[in-house]
């Protein structure tokens, strides 16, 4: 008599929670933060965070808040489509007040709409990467870029396009500078994660500018040009991402050689840890937040991937079921499809699990800064901490625990507090300390 298999769709979403995590998961296995989760217009989590992202940049030139509140008012919550007309909506609108600023000379005024109608653009496409084809994410991907690229323009700091070069192309980055004196700089190489921007990295990087480092951004396979323009996906050895990024910028005179530090925010927070096990020419590195494995304590149990693996169509299809159950794992399963190129959500569940340190950790030997967060909606502060304990070489740990309210992934919605704890720890490691403050 043949053995009964368990049925896929109730594991499955078991496991969808397990691989997302709730804000109630992460009560449990965190310290509890001083204040809950604060939730500004929608209910579901995968919303709210985003549009405190957005509002979040309003300390860097990046929102304006009323903007934000309205227009999060006027959406249906949880439908994609009409998160992007109001977001679109809102860019365009601050987007001609731009040009008519412009048109009668006033460049502050255009510049910082710019800047806004740049975050906006990249805002409005972010829930319909369930169908790749959208002509409306490549048109906002673009206008995004080309509304920040305006903005800099009329910057009173240098601001350059580059194209590092990279096996047999390259990849798209700006290179900032604090000022325009020629002598060499500390400088934070900065990257994004699963679902960020080069231009939305700005609004991270004028905390550092401020302390006299050089920026230089860039965008690796998976993310925002490079994968919208040049079709080039995520990959696991990032170290071979990193490296030209190093060699490019260690070939500019403006770099201090000796003080070139990489920060990897969100998913950045493995890969910058991946890059630095064999790129040692790093002075430093910080993993906002610190992930040893992307799946965390969250990877689905052997007996999970051998009934998934059994009959990878009934897997799919239950997965796809749960899609339309959860919006935030829909979001995941979408944009992992999008940014790796994998062909059916367990395919890329299956490559997901491919993204570990394993064996590899011990090999970092710059200072680290491993960053978590008890308000972390995709990851506890152990998952964190694993890396942490696994680093052999110089550590901090730096823990948000609600007390400033920067808790949440990234210090969404603390950036001032966030940042300024970031760049005190990278300041200390990189200045000498004979200097003179």
């Amino acid at each position: 008599m043949p053995m009964r298999r368990k049925p896929l769709l109730p594991l499955v979403a078991v496991l969808a929670l397990s691989v997302l995590g709730t804000p109630a998961d992460a009560a449990e296995n965190s310290p509890p933060a001083p204040t809950a989760r604060p939730k500004l217009v929608f209910e579901d989590i995968t919303f709210d965070y985003e549009l405190q992202r957005n509002i979040g940049y309003a300390v860097a030139g990046g929102a304006d808040i009323n903007e934000c509140l309205f227009t999060a008012h006027s959406i249906v919550p949880g439908d994609g489509d009409s998160w992007f007309d109001a977001w679109n909506g809102l860019a365009r609108r601050i987007h001609a007040e731009a040009a008519e600023a412009l048109n009668k000379r006033h460049r502050v005024s255009a510049r910082k709409a710019l800047l806004r109608a740049s975050n906006y653009y990249r805002t409005a496409a972010f829930f319909l990467h369930g169908d790749p084809a959208d002509p409306r994410i490549a048109d906002s991907a673009r206008l995004s870029r080309e509304t920040f690229q305006q903005a800099a323009a009329l910057m009173s700091r240098p601001l350059e396009r580059i194209r590092i070069p990279y096996e047999d192309t390259t990849l798209p980055g700006y290179f900032l500078q604090p000022d325009r004196t020629a002598a060499p700089k500390k400088t934070l190489l900065l990257q994004t994660g699963f679902d960020g921007t080069g231009e939305e990295l700005y609004f991270t990087a004028v905390f550092a500018l401020e302390r006299g480092y050089n920026v230089l951004i860039f965008e690796g396979p998976g993310q925002g040009a490079a994968l919208l323009e040049q079709g080039l996906h995520f990959r696991k050895d990032w170290e071979k991402v990193v490296a030209p990024v190093v060699d490019y910028a260690l070939s500019r005179p403006e770099v201090d050689p000796g003080k070139v530090a990489l920060m990897g925010l969100s998913m950045g927070g493995f890969l910058a840890p991946r890059a630095a096990v064999f790129e040692h020419r790093l002075a430093a590195c910080v993993a906002n937040p610190g992930q040893f494995d992307l799946y965390g304590a969250k990877r689905p149990s052997p007996e999970a991937w051998k009934q998934m693996l059994s009959d990878p169509d009934a897997a799919n299809r239950a997965l796809r079921a749960q899609m339309e159950k959860s919006l935030g794992f829909r979001w995941w399963i979408e944009n992992g499809l999008f940014t790796t190129g994998a062909a059916t959500p367990l395919d890329f569940m299956k490559l997901w699990g491919e993204f570990t340190l394993s064996d590899l950790v011990q090999e970092i030997r710059c200072p680290t800064l491993v960053i978590g967060s008890n308000g972390d909606h995709f990851l506890t502060l152990e998952d964190s901490r694993a890396l942490y304990d696994k680093l052999r070489s110089p550590k901090t740990f730096l823990a948000f625990l609600g007390d400033h309210q920067a808790n949440q992934h990234c210090q969404v919605g603390g950036m001032s507090v966030g940042m300024a704890r970031i760049l005190d720890w990278l300041d200390e490691v990189l200045q000498p300390l004979h200097a003179a403050e």
